[in-house]
């Protein structure tokens, strides 16, 4: 115990003293950056602001190929994560490597805890390395659950109108949150710079099929296509796959509910043998 905690001072002494030299930032300016980055203005905490201090250490010296360095860039934009690639990757390596620095005490306390360290460390770092794949993945589904009815809305609108710009902001005010905030960008673009280019962006950005198909008809009207015709097929396609994903989710919804059935069986059949027992021991205790 006496050369752990001294190792562990001087560690840390020597840590201080290195900071100081070398001009790092404190922990409180770290947490003041990371508080001011934050979309959802958050408080940051102190753990964050030690776990990205570190993280950005190790992105200096990480090792990263250049095609996995633009593949990831690509989708921590599309997630919407201010962050470089390998600052992503490092922070992921730095949170599992904090939790499997946990296994050298319990080798010295209680060997027995060790394996779960280990198992938990493994766990954070594939939870960390793949959330931005995660958040595109929750985002894209949200868009493709509205695009049937973003799809109807401009098979009603091209009857009226060829302005693709004015379309997509009146849109824009009734459209869920991912596509809200997906359609703001692309109008953005749209009023700044050429309409297709930003259209083409706003399928790259969200990489999703269904959407896809979108973009296509309406670059074909800014084309001078009808359009119409087209949308209108889109339509019928998009409310098929609508209801057989309504479908699949009615299909999940009988064995989450038949627990719960299970449950209120047991409690009705033991209410009743509560007040069966009730009785029969009443009418034994007047017969005795």
């Amino acid at each position: 115990m006496i050369l752990l905690f001294f190792a562990l001072f001087f560690t840390a002494g020597l840590y201080l003293i290195s900071a100081e030299l070398l001009n790092v930032p404190t922990y409180k300016a770290t947490k003041a950056i990371l508080g001011m980055g934050k979309r959802e203005r958050k408080k940051a905490r102190d753990s964050d602001a030690f776990i990205m201090e570190l993280a950005a250490r190790l992105s200096k010296v990480l090792p990263m190929d250049e095609y996995r360095k633009r593949k990831l860039t690509a989708v921590l934009k599309s997630a919407g994560i201010p962050m470089t690639a390998e600052v992503y990757a490092a922070q992921a390596m730095v949170k599992a490597g904090l939790i499997f620095a946990g296994v050298f005490p319990c080798l010295l306390l209680a060997p027995i805890l060790s394996p779960a360290f280990a198992i938990i460390g493994i766990a954070v770092y594939f939870t960390e390395s793949t959330k931005a794949e995660k958040l595109i993945t929750v985002r894209r589904q949200e868009i493709e659950y509205e695009l049937p009815r973003f799809v109807a809305t401009l098979v009603q609108e091209l009857k009226a109108t060829r302005d693709v710009l004015s379309i997509l902001e009146s849109y824009q005010k009734n459209a869920g949150k991912a596509l809200k905030n997906e359609l703001a960008i692309t109008t953005s673009d749209m009023r700044t710079g050429n309409y297709e280019g930003a259209l083409t962006r706003f399928e790259a950005r969200v990489s999703s099929a269904m959407l896809s198909d979108v973009v296509r008809g309406l670059i074909g009207v800014l084309r001078g296509d009808d359009g119409v015709t087209f949308f209108q097929m889109l339509s019928h396609d998009m409310k098929q796959l609508e209801l057989q994903r309504l479908k699949r989710l009615a299909m999940e919804r009988p064995p989450k509910i038949r627990k719960f059935s299970f449950l209120l069986l047991g409690c009705m059949l033991l209410l009743y043998m509560g007040v069966m027992g009730y009785q029969i021991l009443g009418a034994m205790s007047g017969m005795f």
